[in-house]
């Protein structure tokens, strides 16, 4: 059994700041709508369409991409799927890596990739300003600031509205906010992966919007046992749902962006916005990391 979706479930968990634009808490993140190993077509075209206009039927008014998935493919598809965008709705991409075979991201952060990758992506989404454009890894051989004053460069020029960061650490975030205001992270987060506490607690101090990428581990909080399974029984919710309720329960900048090629788990995730995890169940989940699964 699974906590049913409502009408505009997505938007039962409240809002979170993005510079000046407001985004319900529940967002999606599109990667999982191309192929296999993030690259090319899906197998089903029109389902990964299908799903997309779902997630704005339900409520999700924030919808994370990236150049490089596809790669360009799934910015195609949010275009081909949403276009023109409702009122209100956020299309985040990313600039700054490059997948052109499975298994392989190469960063690059030079000024010159970052403003083709850029104005590219306007050209694919179809927009004159990018709602919220994101650095999506740091390259080692390109100064940050230098990555992200490219960035500032495009905001100046009408054709990024918000800046935010991917993948960085906490000394990393500080040397970014130097040169640019950074209105969100997104690193890899999960109630079982929290290698990234530091930067999600500077991002509560600051009021900067963490976006947790992988919120539900490898699939590896959607099924067997061990405590994660035992709350979510009790709730009568799957093991998806409470991991994701944690999140939401965990901070208030916290920005799930659950991602999915399937309508059945896109329903169930975005229904998990309206679950309240009590005192005790969330403490329980807290302590408990060794033993969730």
């Amino acid at each position: 059994m699974s906590v049913e979706p409502t009408t505009q479930p997505a938007a039962a968990a409240g809002s979170v700041r993005l510079g000046d634009l407001t985004v319900n808490r529940m967002g999606f993140g599109a990667m999982r709508l191309t192929g296999p190993g993030v690259i090319g077509e899906p197998a089903d075209p029109e389902n990964s369409l299908a799903v997309l206009r779902r997630a704005v039927e339900l409520g999700v008014n924030f919808i994370d991409t990236a150049a490089s998935y596809g790669p360009e493919i799934n910015e195609r598809q949010i275009a081909q799927a949403l276009h023109p965008y409702p009122d209100g709705l956020v299309i985040a991409t990313k600039g700054g890596l490059r997948h052109e075979r499975q298994g392989e991201w190469i960063r690059d952060g030079r000024p010159g990739t970052l403003r083709a990758s850029c104005e590219a992506s306007l050209r694919r989404l179809g927009v004159d300003r990018i709602d919220l454009y994101q650095l999506h890894s740091v390259d080692s051989t390109v100064p940050i600031e230098e990555s992200v004053g490219t960035l500032v460069d495009l905001q100046r020029e009408g054709k990024i509205r918000d800046v935010g960061l991917s993948n960085v650490d906490a000394r990393q975030l500080a040397q970014a906010r130097q040169v640019a205001t950074i209105v969100s992270v997104q690193n890899r987060y999960n109630l079982v992966d929290r290698y990234s506490e530091g930067v999600l607690e500077a991002c509560e101090r600051d009021g900067i919007a963490f976006l947790p990428w992988f919120p539900l581990g490898f699939g590896n909080l959607t099924s067997g046992g061990g405590r994660l399974a035992d709350v979510a029984a009790g709730r009568g919710a799957t093991q998806a749902q409470i991991a994701l309720a944690w999140l939401l329960r965990r901070s208030p900048v916290m920005l799930p962006i659950p991602g999915t090629s399937s309508l059945e788990h896109l329903e169930e995730n975005v229904a998990a916005a309206a679950l309240e995890l009590t005192d005790a169940e969330f403490a329980e989940l807290s302590r408990a990391s060794g033993a969730l699964l």
